[in-house]
């Protein structure tokens, strides 16, 4: 088994960075009847396949914490308004968490459904913590971790994903595509997922649409490995833009493209990792666990 030093370092700063951000973010005196509620909170979507990813999510929740209050909420400004033209209000968390405090809500724990630590899960976590500082609000409001926030979750949602590939051979390759970011230290997860998957099987890699994992990067070892077919899955929540563009589309620079350009057999499978009961138990673990401080 390669050994993962190489990337241990970078991610454990992206981990450090993220920071013990289970803890509460306000405590306030003056007991109020404890009322619960639960914020989920994803980058959004616009496409109508995907959105029943987050539906899926929205009802095994609904199971796990039964009679408690879920609410949702957008990071995307972009997809907020493309939706609200069709009809369908999706609030940003800042307005989903006001609307909860005016409601009454006592204790708020808010699940990013972002795959790693980065920006915006970092820009949620600030969010939380304003909010969390009224007066006469929230009494605790918590932020849980992100899917890949641990070498654990890693590893259960790597292997979950390689169970998840129906009528794959073994000497079929597997190219994971995340999103990835070149603002973010967080970035260097995906170095250490793809180690993970390498770890777990040779003829799986994953990339990333920004960030160093290009594709460009991936095909020199991908080649290495003399794979024919190659099924490209989608390292996101949801199978939104990104996979059904840039990982599957009919244009010259999506990946299906350039592979099949360069003599690979591609298979698509249009599923998010949310799709995927056993990665969707890592987010729901984290939720769990942020629940039991209230």
């Amino acid at each position: 088994m390669v050994k993962r030093w190489v990337w241990v370092v970078p991610v454990m700063i992206a981990f450090l960075l993220m920071g013990a951000q289970n803890h509460a973010l306000a405590v306030h005196g003056g007991k109020k009847q404890m009322r619960k509620a639960i914020l989920l909170v994803a980058f959004g979507t616009s496409d109508a396949e995907a959105q029943k990813t987050f539906l899926r999510v929205d009802e095994q929740a609904r199971k796990t914490f039964p009679g408690v209050e879920i609410r949702w909420a957008y990071t995307s400004k972009m997809i907020r308004k493309k939706l609200a033209r069709e009809g369908k209000v999706l609030d940003s968390p800042e307005v989903a968490l006001a609307k909860l405090m005016d409601e009454g809500a006592t204790h708020v724990a808010v699940l990013s459904l972002h795959t790693i630590p980065g920006e915006e899960y970092h820009e949620l976590y600030r969010n939380a913590h304003l909010y969390g500082l009224m007066e006469g609000g929230f009494e605790k409001i918590l932020v849980a971790k992100p899917l890949l926030s641990s070498p654990k979750d890693m590893d259960r949602v790597a292997a979950a994903l390689l169970k998840n590939i129906p009528g794959r051979k073994p000497s079929d390759g597997v190219l994971f595509m995340g999103h990835g970011t070149e603002r973010h230290p967080a970035d260097a997860i995906y170095l250490a997922m793809n180690q993970v998957f390498q770890d777990l099987d040779p003829n799986a890699f994953a990339g990333t649409v920004e960030g160093r994992l290009s594709l460009e990067h991936v095909m020199p070892k991908l080649r290495s490995r003399n794979v024919g077919k190659v099924y490209l899955v989608p390292l996101m929540s949801v199978a939104g833009d990104h996979a059904r563009n840039d990982m599957a589309g009919d244009g010259p620079d999506s990946w299906k493209s350039i592979l099949t350009k360069n003599g690979y057999k591609c298979e698509v499978i249009m599923k998010g990792t949310a799709d995927c009961p056993g990665v969707l138990d890592v987010w729901l673990d984290h939720l769990q666990e942020t629940f039991s401080h209230f």
